[in-house]
């Protein structure tokens, strides 16, 4: 369990750091007549996103979860793929990638990287993650739980996002 919760401790800490680069991120869209969109569902993803690394670690504390290598392992084989593939959409984006839909008028859609094979590849990843990361230690409640609201607040998020890149490349 040791060893899990230094993962968790890891995600968290990756989470804290692109908190960081989205904000100075944000910042530049801004200064660039960056327009947000989306601001009231935003405090929920916040809150989704401390419950799932919450009860990764609480979960199997409290339910005597046990690591299962038959599904830990591939659980996570699949989180580094996750954690790449949004490395990979942040290095993409560059300073156009933030935790928040903020979108630059007159800019054009990225169509590169992983944007070349879907319109929301980072949301791939958040998909991943949230069943990968509980997953590795048996915390299923935990996994089922963010899966469930992750697909109600995606399907805000993404509306948003869509609605939000049309008016921006409209403009173009």
């Amino acid at each position: 369990m040791i060893a899990y919760a230094l993962l968790v401790v890891a995600v968290a800490a990756q989470r804290l750091v692109e908190a960081l680069i989205s904000r100075r991120n944000a910042a530049w869209s801004l200064q660039r007549g960056g327009v947000e969109f989306g601001r009231r569902h935003y405090p929920f993803l916040v809150v989704l996103h401390v419950g799932l690394l919450t009860g990764c670690l609480v979960e199997p504390l409290l339910a005597h979860r046990d690591f299962v290598p038959l599904i830990g392992w591939p659980m996570l084989g699949l989180l580094l793929a996750a954690q790449a593939l949004r490395v990979w959409c942040i290095s993409t984006l560059g300073p156009r990638w933030n935790f928040r839909v903020i979108v630059v008028p007159g800019l054009p859609r990225v169509r590169s990287g992983p944007y070349r094979y879907l319109s929301h590849p980072n949301y791939v990843a958040v998909v991943v993650e949230g069943l990968a990361l509980p997953l590795i230690h048996s915390a299923w409640i935990t996994a089922t739980a963010f899966t469930v609201l992750n697909v109600a607040a995606l399907s805000v998020r993404i509306r948003t996002e869509e609605r939000a890149l049309g008016l921006a490349t409209a403009t173009v």
